[in-house]
């Protein structure tokens, strides 16, 4: 449990040092022309995490556009790469939003803690990336 705190504390903190980096482009805090801001989210899931858990947190994560009013966008799906280079990745979430602020809201937002919960026990690894979106 400690190993999952450790990987989503240092999975926001890395969030945080992106967004407060100077001269960023997602320190800004609305969108610019257009742009929305995606927050990719990779899982890769304990080997003894039973298919009802990992069917549990996809429809956690999946709930979360339904409680957050931020979230401006979702979408999931599992790895089927004929790469093969996922590194045992299974699950890619995309949450996309209009702004800086609208994901500042999500992270500490108390449906998005639920999940959090609901995700730790079955998680060995986790990989966020945030971007602007470029058109």
């Amino acid at each position: 449990m400690k190993r999952v705190a450790c990987l989503l504390g240092s999975s926001v903190l890395l969030i945080a040092l992106v967004i407060l980096m100077p001269n960023s482009p997602a320190r800004s805090a609305t969108s610019q022309d257009g742009q929305v801001l995606r927050h990719v989210v990779l899982l890769k899931f304990k080997e003894d995490a039973t298919d009802a858990k990992i069917q549990e947190v996809i429809q956690a994560f999946s709930e979360l556009p339904k409680k957050i009013t931020e979230i401006h966008g979702f979408e999931w799906g599992r790895e089927d790469s004929v790469e093969k280079l996922n590194k045992g990745f299974t699950h890619c979430f995309l949450v996309t939003f209009k702004s800086e602020d609208d994901l500042k809201a999500y992270l500490p937002h108390p449906a998005h803690q639920d999940f959090v919960k609901v995700l730790g026990p079955a998680l060995a690894d986790v990989l966020v990336v945030d971007y602007w979106a470029n058109h």
